[in-house]
């Protein structure tokens, strides 16, 4: 489909010279970073994006700054809790980053099975993390948590990125998926970091085909039902940073927009999964989950 002018997606040489670009430009320094980006001065709590660069200010007096080409300088206020600079530079950072290299950051976690990649998006809080999870206790591999990255530079195809974030999981979830506990996230967030259940297959460490994403939402019971066309597009439209940080740096119009999302929903299958949002009925989901995946012919 040809692409409006606005659209413009950077191509690489394929999805390993992305991962390659991508490590490159997320290395960190510490050093002094100024508060003024592109000429005007950004107050804390705020950040600012362009397509050479990225300025976050945190109210607690982190400030991180990256530059195309140059890396990342992060400077540490006295009010930094434990933790925070890395929450930072593996979310909002990374995000911005991957946006202004060309890559479109999706917020979802994911999951895969023989070489393709199976998505699950929704707002924060829906239990994207806890699904993965509990399929990686099923026999599925964790691929991400939380953002998943694609390189559009293949016309023909949607490629995943491999996750770059650990897992956060509360306590009860730990012990419904077997996941493994270890740190806590952080001061305020009652989520430990945690690894995949003993047994479970490991995570892929390369790139893969996007085959296809679920929306999560509340519901009274549980199903995966195909979506498409029209709402599709507009599910693909749900607000979250990391799509205003590519749509900002790509320059998109609203004819852009469309066209963007129209190509995933073309080439990705899109469905929704309606589950009670109760921790006792989580088997109930990732049963369902496993059953539509067979019936795609993901499992055998």
């Amino acid at each position: 489909m040809p692409q409006p002018a606005a659209f413009a997606v950077a191509r690489f040489a394929g999805a390993e010279a992305a991962m390659a670009l991508l490590a490159k430009e997320t290395r960190w320094r510490e050093g002094v970073v100024s508060p003024r980006f592109d000429g005007a001065v950004i107050a804390p709590g705020a950040s600012c994006v362009s397509r050479s660069g990225f300025l976050l200010r945190t109210e607690s007096g982190l400030d991180i700054h990256y530059r195309r080409g140059e890396g990342v300088t992060v400077a540490r206020g006295g009010g930094v809790a434990a933790g925070e600079e890395a929450l930072w530079l593996a979310g909002s950072v990374r995000a911005a980053i991957a946006a202004i290299c060309g890559l479109l950051p999706l917020h979802a976690s994911a999951v895969a099975h023989e070489g393709r990649v199976y998505a699950f998006a929704g707002a924060s809080g829906t239990g994207k993390s806890t699904l993965v999870a509990a399929l990686a206790r099923a026999g599925l591999a964790v691929y991400a948590d939380d953002t998943l990255l694609l390189d559009l530079g293949d016309p023909a195809r949607l490629v995943c990125l491999p996750g770059h974030k650990r897992l956060k999981l509360a306590d009860d979830v730990l012990a419904l998926t077997g996941a493994r506990g270890e740190e806590g996230v952080g001061a305020g967030i009652a989520k430990r970091y945690a690894r995949p259940a003993q047994g479970a297959p490991p995570p892929p460490r390369h790139p893969l085909e996007l085959a296809a994403i679920c929306f999560i939402e509340e519901g009274g019971a549980v199903a995966v039902k195909p979506i498409g066309g029209g709402e599709a597009i507009a599910r693909l439209g749900e607000d979250h940073y990391t799509q205003r940080f590519f749509t900002a740096v790509a320059g998109l119009d609203r004819a852009g927009l469309f066209a963007l999302r129209a190509r995933i929903a073309r080439q990705a299958r899109m469905t929704c999964l309606t589950r009670p949002r109760a921790l006792d009925r989580l088997a109930d989901s990732v049963a369902c989950v496993v059953q539509a995946l067979r019936a795609d012919g993901a499992l055998q």
